[in-house]
């Protein structure tokens, strides 16, 4: 079940909390980027995220529940046509927080909260040479049986060097990652 937030509100209750939130998102969607508090900026972060979740849906029903929170007609069409699309391919993320330095007058922490711009890269995860020399074999030994229908007498003397080569090279390459951990 649901527990409210323990602690002080943005703006005293949690009806002007959320006609805060409110405000806040509906002028991110218009103007891509918005300077607020740090406070404020992290509050929210996951209504915005949420919202741009429910216009990448494009149903009638999503649109319906964006409009309870964003009341603008022309944000939320610019959020369904334009920002869904812009983040089609992203899987979340859809904000960034910037924090820039305290607020002239009461020291307030203000940081930008904008949307994300920039296309999604691929994470590549690097991987040690073992498993990639593990790999390569496999691949070797596919390729020989593929070629062997067309020549029957030559390619399975031909496989087996080849099955026997990059396995024994697979061996000299674990060889000094096990020296490795030993010395350490």
């Amino acid at each position: 079940m649901p527990k409210p937030t323990k602690g002080a509100r943005l703006g005293g209750s949690p009806a002007h909390e959320r006609l805060i939130l409110a405000n806040l998102a509906t002028d991110l969607f218009r103007h891509g980027k918005i300077r607020t508090t740090v406070a404020k900026a992290k509050r929210l972060r996951p209504v915005a995220e949420r919202l741009i979740t429910k216009a990448k849906k494009g149903d009638i029903h999503n649109r319906r529940q964006v409009l309870e929170v964003v009341k603008d007609k022309g944000v939320v069409h610019h959020l369904f046509t334009e920002l869904a699309t812009t983040f089609a391919e992203r899987p979340g993320g859809y904000t960034r927080i910037t924090k820039v330095g305290p607020r002239k007058g009461d020291n307030a922490p203000m940081a930008v909260i904008e949307l994300v711009t920039e296309p999604l890269n691929p994470v590549r995860v690097s991987r040690s040479e073992a498993p990639a020399a593990a790999a390569a074999p496999a691949a070797a030994p596919a390729k020989a049986e593929d070629e062997a229908p067309a020549e029957e007498t030559e390619a399975p003397a031909e496989a087996q060097a080849a099955d026997e080569a990059p396995a024994a090279e697979a061996a000299d390459a674990e060889a000094p990652a096990e020296a490795k951990k030993d010395e350490a």
